[in-house]
């Protein structure tokens, strides 16, 4: 009967948790949302998925994870690759790394600003940039393939700076050191050219200092 009838809402005063996550509600960062299938109070994580309903003309209305799964069939790895590509936390990313560490990070001439750098190994052409290294969602990701790598830093640069450069794009980076800039450009000269370690524990590197 899912989707087919309208359920019966739970109400708000019945709960104090996310019926899902198990999260308690608060007023600012976990407000109550209501599931359009089954009436669970959820949060807005939980929350955050769409199907179409039956009962309200087929339009698409909102749903818990549950539902979604039950009435589009959608499995979590279809689920994971709808949420894209910025959605991979960087736990997840970085546990299974080929190298990851924090770099400044400046793009055009916006002020030098710290972020968590990660290759991951199943996408080690691919430079995912976070704020912090257990952030759930990844600020930024910079398809290396076909950038110029340009490893002289300027006056005006941090000292262990290095940029890629890609027609109008240029993103600058620099490393705390020149030994970790050094590690970094050994993975990065690989992969703007298509290629990937081969020996990819021997460069894997997790600077956390």
């Amino acid at each position: 009967e899912l989707g087919k009838r309208a359920p019966r809402w739970i109400r708000d005063n019945e709960v104090t948790m996310c019926m899902k996550c198990k999260e308690p509600f608060n007023a600012l960062t976990r407000r109550r949302h209501h599931c359009r299938a089954c009436g669970h109070v959820v949060c807005w994580k939980c929350s955050d998925y769409k199907a179409h309903l039956e009962y309200d003309g087929n339009k698409l209305n909102k749903v818990c994870k549950d539902c979604y799964h039950v009435i589009t069939g959608c499995t979590d790895s279809e689920e994971k690759k709808k949420k894209g590509i910025l959605e991979i936390e960087s736990a997840e990313v970085s546990g299974n790394s080929v190298i990851c560490s924090f770099l400044q990070y400046m793009e055009k001439s916006k002020p030098w600003q710290k972020a968590w750098c990660v290759i991951p190994k199943h996408e080690a052409l691919v430079l995912y940039m976070y704020g912090a290294p257990q952030d759930v969602k990844a600020l930024a990701t910079i398809p290396l393939l076909g950038y110029t790598v340009d490893d002289t830093p300027r006056s005006a640069d941090l000292p262990h700076s290095f940029k890629l450069t890609q027609s109008k794009s240029v993103h600058s980076f620099a490393a705390d050191n020149e030994e970790l800039k050094q590690k970094w450009l050994k993975v990065i000269h690989l992969a703007v050219k298509g290629e990937t370690p081969e020996c990819q524990n021997e460069l894997q590197v997790n600077v956390e200092e």
